[in-house]
């Protein structure tokens, strides 16, 4: 399969678990390391995600792993499966990256695989992407999202300069399932129960009272969510795009695979309806 015109050959990285750990009892914690990981440029944003790559259906794939390779030499439903995970910490000193994986049983891929991996095992993965990190310059900062964006929320918490003002809020399923973060905001941390997933969440943000100022926000998780959240952020508060990071990391009701095939249309449609775009029917 020939490449196409200026598309740059994607060179994954290679790591060994280093240990892993359970948070909470659906939080489960991976931290791998090793030679593949030197230079690895993952301390530039706080939202910082990595692309693990698993083999397809137990397919044994060539040494040296080669992401090109397999696509030229393995029919499609063969290539590595995909999961998208944000970076928890980054030691560049250790060469040690630290993912948490929310887990629900024996439900889904990465998951099941963070609760057996065993240090030692190789991982392959892409990347790192990411686009946020909490502006210095805004008066105010609002970080908030489920399970799914934790990891992201709470990285940035911890980059937040002495005295920044922010507000946070983290909606998981229960109070077992809090966590401590390194920061002197106090982090709201919303029990869902019963709930349907979002509802203590959008209810949350409209209770708030907006402080004066600029504010830079940070708003992810489940899509059906994030598309209320970024009504209410961008069209009843009036908060610039260029201010605002909101994304759905998930959406209900679909795997990776689905949502991601999906993602961009849906976000576009959304900000269309959301910014009085759209087409006209």
């Amino acid at each position: 399969m020939a490449d196409r015109p200026g598309r740059k050959p994607r060179k994954p990285h290679t790591a060994q678990v280093v240990r892993t750990e359970r948070l909470t009892p659906h939080m489960q914690r991976v931290v791998i390391g090793g030679e593949g990981l030197a230079g690895l440029p993952a301390d530039t944003c706080t939202d910082h995600y990595v692309k693990l790559l698993f083999p397809a259906g137990g397919a044994t794939y060539p040494e040296p792993f080669d992401v090109e390779r397999i696509r030229e030499e393995f029919p499609r439903d063969q290539w590595p499966v995909t999961r998208t995970y944000t970076v928890r910490h980054w030691d560049a000193e250790l060469r040690e990256l630290t993912l948490d994986f929310v887990i629900h049983g024996d439900e889904g891929l990465a998951g099941p695989w963070a609760q057996r991996v065993q240090p030692g095992e190789t991982v392959h993965f892409m990347g790192p992407g990411g686009a946020y990190a909490p502006d210095p310059a805004a008066d105010w900062h609002l970080l908030a999202g489920d399970e799914s964006a934790l990891p992201a929320i709470a990285r940035s918490l911890e980059a937040l300069p002495d005295g920044a003002r922010a507000f946070a809020f983290i909606e998981v399923d229960g109070p077992e399932e809090e966590q401590k973060i390194d920061s002197d905001v106090d982090v709201v941390w919303l029990h869902r129960g019963d709930r349907p997933v979002g509802q203590a969440l959008v209810e949350a943000l409209r209770g708030l009272d907006f402080p004066e100022g600029r504010v830079h926000a940070f708003v992810h998780g489940e899509a059906a969510c994030v598309k209320e959240l970024r009504g209410f952020l961008r069209v009843e508060r009036e908060i610039p795009r260029e201010d605002l990071s909101i994304s759905g990391y998930w959406r209900l009701g679909h795997n990776e695979d689905g949502w991601q095939a999906s993602k961009r249309e849906w976000n576009a449609r959304v900000e269309a309806e959301q910014e009085g775009t759209a087409p006209a029917a």
